[in-house]
C-alpha cells in the first residue's frame, strides 16, 4: 500500500505492507513528518480520519478507508506537547526524497519545491513558483490504439510544455477551441478558494489562501488535484486523471453524467480524445476538431481503452519519477536529485529557475 502524505514540511510517500496497522501508520508519519501529535485528513474535500477510535493493532484494511492512493494531509495539534521531533539532517532527509515515490494528481497533487524538512526558509526571500522544465517529451509518433468497433483509433493530444499544461488539457476536453481559457480557469479556482475558507485552509494549499490564490494565477503556477477538483465541480464533469507510472486512474467529482480524461505524467498532463478514423483505425489522421473528448459516465470501457493506451506510453516511459530525478539549476547550474533536494536548494538560494536532465 502505497500513500502520499503532506505535512508541514512538504509531501513524502509512505509503502506499508497490506496487512499493516493504525499503529504502522501513525508511526511512519511522525518519522516522515517529524511531527508527534496531529490531525489526518483524507479524500476530497478533505475529511477527518480520525484513527484514534481505533486500536493501534487494528489492521487498516478494515478501516472501511481505501488508502491505497490516496492522500492524507497532516497537520500538528494545537497542544504543547506536540512538539516536532529531532529534525532528520539534510542528507538522510534527501536520501529519503529519493524513494520512488506516487504522485498525485492527484501530488500531488500540487508539484511543489517549498517547505522541506531539514532546510530552513530564509525569512527575506519571497517563495515563488519553480519554473520546472521536463526532459522528457514525446518522441516520435505519439502511441495511438484502434478502436474498430467505435470506428475511431484512441489517441493522446499532446499539451505544451508552458506550466499551463492542467488548465490546457482540461480546456481542450471541457472548451474545445478556447485557446485562451487558461487565466479564466485560473481565476475560477482562484475564486472557488475564497469562497471556501474552510475547505481550502493553510494546511491544504501549504501556503495561506491569499498568496494561493496570488500563486494559481500566475503563468508559472503548476495545478493538480486541487484544481481539478474545483474545476470538475464547476463545470459539472468527472475528471479521470491516470498515472502513466502506475496506470492508477484518480477521479475528480465522480459520478457526474459526462467524464474526460486526462493523463498525468508526473510533472505534466496532456489529454485523451477519441478520433474517427478510416479501417483498421491504426492512425488518427483527422484534425482535433473532430475529435469526441467527453464521454458518458457509464462508458467504462473507455477507462479500460485509456489504460491500455497509458501502457503504451509507460512502456516508452513517458513519466517523470519526482522522487528521483535529476534537476539542474538553471542559475548556478548545481545539479540535485528528487523534490527534495531541489527544495531545499531553492529555498536556501532563492534559485527556482531549474530543469530535468537526464543523466
Amino acid at each position: 500500500m502505497r500513500t502520499r502524505l503532506r505535512g508541514p514540511g512538504g509531501t513524502s510517500t509512505l509503502t506499508l505492507p497490506d496487512d499493516a496497522t493504525v499503529g504502522d501508520l501513525l508511526t511512519l508519519i511522525t518519522e516522515k513528518t517529524s511531527v508527534a501529535k496531529f490531525d489526518i485528513k483524507y479524500g476530497y474535500p478533505p475529511q477527518p480520519l480520525l484513527l484514534e477510535q481505533y486500536e493501534n493493532s487494528q489492521a487498516l484494511s478494515q478501516l472501511g478507508v481505501k488508502l491505497d492512493g490516496e492522500q492524507l494531509i497532516i497537520s500538528p495539534k494545537d497542544d504543547p506537547s506536540s512538539k516536532p521531533v529531532s529534525q532528520p539532517v539534510a542528507a538522510e532527509t534527501a536520501n529519503k526524497e529519493q524513494e520512488k515515490s506516487r504522485k498525485l494528481p492527484v501530488e500531488s497533487s500540487n508539484f511543489s519545491f517549498t517547505n522541506v524538512p531539514g532546510f530552513e526558509q530564509p525569512e527575506k526571500k519571497q517563495k515563488k513558483p519553480v519554473a520546472l522544465q521536463r526532459a522528457k517529451t514525446m518522441e516520435g509518433d505519439v502511441p495511438e490504439l484502434p478502436l474498430p468497433e467505435r470506428g475511431a483509433t484512441l489517441v493522446l493530444r499532446v499539451m505544451p510544455d508552458d506550466n499551463s499544461c492542467l488548465f490546457r488539457a482540461f480546456g481542450t476536453a471541457v472548451l474545445p477551441g478556447d485557446d485562451k481559457s487558461m487565466p479564466e480557469l485560473r481565476s475560477l479556482v482562484a475564486s472557488a478558494i475564497q469562497a471556501s475558507p474552510d475547505i481550502y485552509t493553510k494546511v491544504v494549499l501549504e501556503q495561506s489562501p491569499d498568496e494561493y490564490c496570488r500563486w494559481i494565477q500566475t503563468p508559472d503556477a503548476w495545478g493538480g488535484a486541487i484544481e481539478m477538483g474545483i474545476l470538475s465541480k464547476h463545470f459539472e464533469v468527472e475528471i479521470c486523471s491516470i498515472d502513466v507510472q502506475s496506470l492508477r486512474i484518480d477521479k475528480f467529482n465522480e459520478g457526474a453524467s459526462t467524464r474526460c480524461i486526462l493523463v498525468y505524467s508526473g510533472i505534466h498532463y496532456d489529454t485523451i480524445v477519441q478520433s474517427p478514423s478510416e479501417p483498421p483505425h491504426t492512425k488518427a489522421n483527422n484534425p482535433p476538431d473532430f475529435d469526441k473528448r467527453i464521454w458518458d459516465d457509464d462508458d467504462d470501457e473507455i477507462l479500460i481503452l485509456a489504460q491500455e493506451l497509458c501502457k503504451k506510453l509507460q512502456d516508452r516511459h513517458y513519466y517523470t519519477d519526482t522522487g528521483g530525478m535529476a534537476i539542474k539549476c538553471g542559475v548556478c547550474g548545481v545539479v540535485v536529485y528528487g523534490e527534495g533536494q531541489a527544495g531545499g536548494h531553492a529555498t536556501q538560494t532563492g534559485h527556482y529557475d531549474m530543469a530535468e536532465v537526464v543523466t
